[in-house]
């Protein structure tokens, strides 16, 4: 009995329970929101929308794996890296193979059809990567100047982005873009690489918008004028609304008439910021930021305080996922971006990604495992002899 108290002792002291508790907490903000966005579509005597009973699944799901990879080493996960990697091709190369649209996101194919879910892969590739690009990083820190490793850690970078935006997820190529950038910058990369690749990315502008689609460069031509293309704006125009009509303290819960009409297309997954700003105002939209900015802050000061540089960039390429999401899908519902199929962390429907994401926070409660078991203890130095007299 005293064995399993110890037991049950030393699991919740070495937890992160101000980070778990700051997800959780987001994650019950989240399922309310979804709830809303889809209630005027619940079934008679239904107590919950599908959407939002498959997110509290996933979370329920995400919190236990989180809490069993808080007790493993990160270092034990990150000597697994050519696992990771080989799973993240082996995954990209089956839903290019197999993929599928479910009815809610026809124009994307980047699903696998579990029969009882969907399942989105780049999501967990996302997390392994993070795990291989910050070992990778880690092997060569002595030479991180030198331009073959440059030229290694982009190629390892671009492998990932190739794949996803081969089998038509846009949105988290660009998220898998974020984070290498992110991750190599703090790394400490001299300044005239950075100002490097942020040439080639000016000089790339044309030639990518080249290859874009006509509904592509649609997406980015109403940003600055919705007028030309109306149905391709269309999302964007009535999310625009549903924030409007919020006000500063919102219509009130399930009081929203953008989103309990359905007007605002998607409302429970992309534009979810539209929801919140709409039936909680502005107020709540500024909550739910500050929520996640409290998740991300948390996350870099773990990293900060970590025992090594590995696991300092584990921690930093989670919150840098983490921000370059809410910034792409918070631009997106304000129309300062384009509509690219990025979900807000913590808040928008998905199994997929509610899953995805708590394993992720598994790698941050590891991290600050490791490092509250490598506190160094109070000690006293005697009987220390030697030559040196004064």
């Amino acid at each position: 009995m005293k064995k399993i108290i110890a037991s049950i002792s030393y699991f919740f002291k070495g937890l992160d329970k101000l980070l778990l508790s700051l997800c959780l907490l987001t994650s019950a903000f989240g399922v309310l929101m979804v709830f809303s966005a889809k209630y005027h579509k619940m079934a008679e005597g239904a107590l919950l929308p599908s959407e939002a009973r498959t997110m509290i699944i996933a979370i329920a799901l995400g919190l236990i794996l989180a809490l069993i990879i808080s007790l493993i080493d990160y270092d034990i996960m990150c000597k697994l890296w050519p696992v990771w990697a080989v799973l993240s091709v082996a995954l990209m190369i089956l839903v290019m193979a197999i993929g599928v649209a479910p009815q809610s996101r026809p124009d994307s194919r980047v699903w696998l059809d579990l029969k009882i879910f969907f399942f989105q892969p780049s999501e967990l590739v996302k997390i392994f990567f993070i795990i291989t690009f910050s070992t990778h990083i880690n092997a060569v820190k002595q030479n991180i100047n030198k331009i073959g490793t440059i030229i290694l850690l982009a190629i390892h970078a671009l492998i990932p982005v190739l794949l996803v935006m081969k089998s038509g997820d846009d949105g988290s190529a660009l998220v898998f873009i974020f984070i290498a950038i992110g991750m190599i910058f703090i790394s400490g990369i001299d300044w005239k690489y950075i100002a490097g690749i942020l040439v080639l990315a000016v000089a790339a502008i044309p030639v990518l918008w080249v290859k874009l689609s006509e509904f592509q460069k649609a997406r980015f031509i109403v940003i600055f004028n919705p007028e030309k293309y109306p149905d391709t704006a269309y999302q964007q125009t009535k999310g625009l609304a549903a924030i409007g009509k919020g006000g500063f303290l919102g219509t009130g819960f399930l009081k929203g008439p953008y989103t309990q009409s359905g007007a605002v297309p998607v409302s429970e997954s992309d534009m979810i910021f539209t929801v919140i700003a709409e039936e909680f105002g502005l107020l709540g939209g500024i909550i739910a930021l500050l929520l996640i900015l409290a998740i991300i802050i948390r996350i870099i000061s773990n990293g900060r305080k970590a025992i090594n540089i590995q696991a300092g960039l584990m921690s930093y390429g989670l919150a840098i996922m983490i921000a370059a999401q809410t910034i792409i899908n918070v631009a997106m519902c304000l129309r300062v971006g384009p509509v690219i199929g990025i979900t807000l962390p913590f808040f928008s429907a998905g199994g997929s990604s509610s899953l995805c994401l708590y394993i992720g926070i598994g790698l941050a409660l590891s991290v600050y495992r490791t490092n509250y078991n490598q506190k160094p203890s109070n000690f006293r130095l005697s009987s220390i002899r030697s030559e040196f007299k004064t």
